[in-house]
This record gives C-alpha cells, structure tokens and sequence, in this order.
C-alpha cells in the first residue's frame, strides 16, 4: 500500500472537472482497508471511496483528504463448489464480484451464465462496488432487487461486516450508504443472487417496443439496452459527463395534480409502486428551455446532443460552470412545473452553499 500526493482527480472521472486529492491510495486486497482508513484517522483526515468516478463531481478545490481507489477485482460463481445447496435447489444462482470490478463486465458474466436478473443495468459506467450505494436501475430494472450481501469495512465498529440486502436501506437511487451512513462502510464485495434460467425483463417501454412478440434471449436484451444507451451517448467514452445529472422525480397525488395544472397534453410517466408517480426529468428539463445540445455561453459546459439529463463537458470545463448549469436548470424547472430536481452524482470537495 503506497499513499501518493497532490493526484489529480479529474482524470479519474468522466465528467473531467475538479481538483486534486491531498492523499491518495490504490487498495488491491481487503488488507489494505482497514491500514488505509487507519492512516487517515491517525493523520485525522476524511476519506473518500473512489471507484469508476461515473457519477462524481469534484470540486475545483480537489478533496483535503485520502481519496481510497478501490481496485479490489474478481468476478465469481460462489456456486461453483456447491451443485447441491440450496440457492440451486431454489433455481437461483449467487455471482461475486470485487468492488473494483467494472460493473458491466459483471452484468456480461451473468448474461454468459444465463442468468437473469441484471440484463438492463449493462453499459452503465462505473464499478460493482458502487451500485449498491446509489442503488444503480436503468430500464425496469434496480441493482437492489438482485443484491444478496454487501461486504465492507464497518468504520464505525472497526470491523468486517457482510450485511443482507434488507439491511442496506434501499430506496430509489438511494441506500444506507449514502444517506443516514454516509463514510460509514467501505464496499469491497457484493453478491448478486440472480435467476438461471430466467426470462428476461423487457416491461420498460424502449424494450418492448424492440420485443413486441416478447420472451427475448438474456443478450439479446443486453445488446439492445447497449444499443439504447450508445443513441443516447449514455456509454463509457461517449461524451465527458457523469451520465443523468438529475433523478427522476418521484411526484405524490398532490404533486402529480399540480404539474397536470401546468401542462397542457399528455405528460410521460411511470409507475412508482406506492411512492407515487415517476416524472422524466429529461422532459421536464426540455420542456423548461433546456434543449438537447444546449451550450452554455460561458464555462465549456452544456447538454448531450443525444439527451438533455446529461451535463456534459465540451471544452476544459470546471466545476463551478457545471454547478452554475445545473442551478439554472434547477431554477428554471422549479419555475416552470414547481418541481425541484435533486442531482445524481457523488458532490465531493465542496465549501457549504457551493453545491448544486
């Protein structure tokens, strides 16, 4: 374990801004958690878990801490040893995956097996260690209907930890690990109790459009959420941005009743189970002003040609632009429908008031 300093770390997102980390670590093995978390401690400093930088914003001050790259890899059949025990007697099937596994080469290794269950989370950005955090969903699918265990550093207690799906806390885009236990854990394993064999889900409208007849095969639903995302140059590489900066909103009746009063026509939407119904931010977004390939006319900041839920970076941008964009956006959505959006990404580094 080697501590570096002064790193950049806008090179390590993909939206490209911010500063440096004072401190900076790489961790390969479980080991080296618990003697990095304790360096910070004793040089009474905060800690951050970098994994993919995919829904990151750092600030133009770089973080005054230890930044932690979770580089802990593997992707396996925790099966494998054990044909007759009881995940396959119920037709189920646990895939492991290091934190610092790249979460769509997880996502591919199910669909290899035949698995179901994780088919429409393929192509998002990042590491298998992050998807239980922001509770990862794309397509009709969430990562937190498929997580059977999260491994981690209890900073609190100073030990290991394997904590059950149910006692992660998980609601939309959200879990224990970045609300009420923020900084607490540190994720270096995560299970996935998948369906082999399963069908695959297509009820998210952009599928089933492309399956009218239904029962598709597990990669040819991946191949078709890749295909989906690349036209919204929502994958890795495609443009420099911290792909949707904005949730979707979740709208109770009484919310619900007031946009309607707004609008005139039809207003897309999705069911929400009990929490109420979910409103496209990105229509809401282009219907505020706010355009595909918008272009701010200062600061090297705008939106993705391909979709407006996209801040991207268009030319040496630095974080207080991206701020400053998506505060107007904010403003001119709250104006226009009375509906407040909450950003996506990880905000690190910020002074109080200088976050979206």
């Amino acid at each position: 374990m080697q501590i570096q300093e002064h790193v950049e770390l806008a090179e390590r997102t993909t939206l490209g801004v911010g500063g440096r980390a004072r401190y900076f670590v790489e961790l390969k093995a479980e080991a080296d958690v618990p003697a990095a978390v304790a360096w910070a401690e004793a040089h009474d400093l905060p800690v951050f878990v970098l994994g993919g930088g995919s829904n990151l914003l750092v600030s133009d001050h770089g973080f005054a801490g230890l930044v932690l790259h979770m580089a802990i890899g593997g992707i396996y059949d925790s099966c494998d040893s054990c044909e007759s025990c009881e995940s396959r007697e119920l037709g189920e099937g646990v895939l492991e995956a290091g934190a610092g596994e790249l979460w769509d080469d997880v996502v591919a290794a199910g669909v290899a097996r035949g698995w179901a269950g994780i088919e429409c989370l393929s192509g998002i950005p990042g590491l298998a260690g992050a998807t239980p955090v922001q509770n990862v969903g794309a397509y009709g699918q969430e990562v937190a209907s498929a997580i059977t265990r999260v491994r981690a550093w209890d900073r609190a207690q100073s030990e290991w930890v394997e904590l059950e799906a149910g006692a992660c806390g998980f609601q939309y885009r959200s879990s224990r690990f970045n609300q009420m236990d923020r900084e607490r854990f540190v994720i270096t394993r995560v299970g996935f109790k998948l369906r082999p064999g399963g069908a695959a889900e297509i009820g998210y409208p952009e599928l089933r459009r492309r399956f009218p007849d239904g029962a598709p095969a597990l990669g040819a639903v991946r191949e078709a959420v890749l295909d989906i995302r690349r036209g919204k140059a929502m994958l890795a590489g495609q443009v420099r941005s911290a792909g949707s900066f904005f949730k979707n909103p979740v709208l109770s009746a009484g919310e619900w009743a007031n946009l309607a009063a707004r609008v005139e026509g039809p207003i897309p939407q999705f069911a929400a189970g009990r929490a109420g119904i979910k409103v496209p931010a990105a229509w809401l977004i282009e219907q505020a002003g706010f355009s595909k390939g918008y272009r701010a006319l200062a600061g090297g900041v705008g939106l993705s040609p391909q979709h407006a839920l996209a801040i991207v970076n268009r030319d040496h941008a630095r974080a207080t632009a991206v701020v400053g964009l998506a505060r107007r956006i904010q403003l001119a959505v709250d104006a226009r429908f009375g509906i407040r959006l909450e950003p996506e990404p990880v905000q690190l580094g910020f002074h109080p008031g200088e976050e979206v």
